[in-house]
């Protein structure tokens, strides 16, 4: 029997959604290990248990199930803003080296990937050990982008909006060399994928930091239920459209 696709396909809405799953992703890190104080390995332990189970849902669907496939990508943003924070903080390696250290993760992930199927294609996806790849990739470019954001505010001092609006020009150049270049569109998907992550997280830390350091204050908690609302909007909009596909074909 012929296997089914798993993943999403890479659209405009895709990458609108993948902006807003980081800001929840930064936020709800946020509140679990700092708001509510649990602390980043007991937030670690949290997530992963969300992730876990949220994965195994997924893996276990026959086919690209929308709600299944998004609530993962959130809980990969999740963990990986626990996962950046405890290398960052609590291994006390800094943001440049837990950068490093993510970035040798994920490219590691890539290589094993290539050697396997001679392809990092991300769409279709439809064997179960690509798609746990996919996904292992995915947790180590969201932590690195988590980490990558923290290191424009930190340690050059970036304000949120100039960190936003930098890692903005960057996807927006890999945007244009994607139109207009024949360079590699694997290696563009994996570029952007990272820098969405600190975008995103941009404007969730500008959404809950205080006013004196040039945030919104909202908190985190309400910057979560505002990004779980634009989710569950998209997710929505999304679900229906693969229905209607697959009603057409």
């Amino acid at each position: 029997m012929k296997q089914l696709n798993k993943v999403a396909s890479i659209t405009l809405l895709f990458w609108l959604m993948k902006v807003v799953a980081t800001t929840l992703g930064e936020t709800l890190g946020d509140f679990i290990s700092m708001t509510l104080n649990y602390g980043y390995v007991i937030g670690i332990a949290i997530t992963l248990v969300v992730f876990i189970i949220a994965l195994l849902i997924q893996i276990s669907a026959k086919e690209y199930k929308p709600v299944k496939y998004w609530l993962v990508i959130i809980g990969t943003t999740t963990l990986g803003t626990e996962i950046s924070d405890f290398v960052d903080r609590s291994l006390h390696l800094g943001y440049l080296w837990g950068s490093i250290l993510l970035a040798a993760c994920l490219t590691g992930t890539l290589m094993v990937w290539y050697n396997k199927y001679k392809t990092l294609e991300v769409y279709p996806i439809s064997e179960r050990n690509k798609e746990l790849l996919f996904w292992l990739a995915v947790l180590f470019s969201n932590s690195l982008g988590t980490a990558f954001g923290d290191f424009l505010s930190d340690n050059l001092e970036m304000s949120y909006v100039h960190g936003a609006m930098m890692t903005g020009v960057i996807i927006l150049i890999v945007v244009l060399l994607h139109y207009f270049t024949k360079l590699n569109h694997i290696l563009l998907f994996w570029i952007a994928f990272v820098f969405t992550r600190p975008f995103g997280a941009t404007f969730g830390d500008f959404l809950t930091k205080p006013r004196e350091k040039g945030g919104l204050a909202l908190g985190t908690l309400n910057a979560s239920l505002v990004s779980i609302f634009l989710m569950a909007i998209m997710i929505a909009i999304v679900h229906k459209r693969t229905a209607t596909n697959r009603l057409d074909r």
